[in-house]
């Protein structure tokens, strides 16, 4: 099992943690990232997150998130995950919302609560999801999910409401 980056409130490393053990009631900060991949026509790629997930279960969300392993350089996290989480090989990433922070308690009370990096990548061709972290996935014009988002943010995951606004203002997706 991969061990997860514990944070300071200044971002700072002060120690690891098993990924088994980060997410509970009362969850560290800690360093992940989120993942939002295009397709070469512009549209983008969500995913709907494995009913057996112990953060937001069944929840769609962007394309994958990850940690990072502690010392691991984070296009490299980025890339291992694109390929273990969604099969698939990514181009061309970029850091895009460097310093995203969020914190969200989920209905079962799990916190989610994290230092994490926003990232946009191109890809060609479709996933082979891993159904352990992937329940369903479609491509879908980014100005459909803003519209989605928009009359129903209870159905995505909070990350993915809080960080589509900031990438459009980017104009990253």
């Amino acid at each position: 099992m991969d061990d997860v980056t514990l944070l300071a409130e200044d971002g700072t490393a002060v120690g690891v943690l098993p990924k088994s053990e980060v997410h509970t009631t009362d969850t560290p900060l800690h360093l992940a990232f989120s993942c939002y991949l295009l397709d070469k026509q512009g549209r983008l790629l969500v995913t709907r997150r494995a009913l057996s997930k112990r953060t937001w279960p069944g929840v769609w969300t962007n394309s994958f998130c990850g940690h990072p392993r502690p010392g691991e350089d984070m296009e490299e996290a980025v890339r291992r995950r694109g390929d273990d989480e969604l099969g698939i090989r990514l181009d061309s990433i970029r850091l895009v919302l460097p310093d995203y922070r969020y914190r969200a308690v989920d209905a079962s009370g799990i916190v989610e609560n994290e230092i994490c990096p926003v990232h946009v990548a191109i890809v060609d061709g479709d996933p082979s999801a891993d159904p352990e972290e992937v329940a369903e996935w479609a491509w879908t014009e980014v100005s459909a999910l803003v519209e989605a988002v928009a009359g129903a943010p209870f159905a995505f995951s909070p990350w993915l409401v809080e960080q589509l606004p900031l990438l459009r203002r980017l104009g990253e997706v």
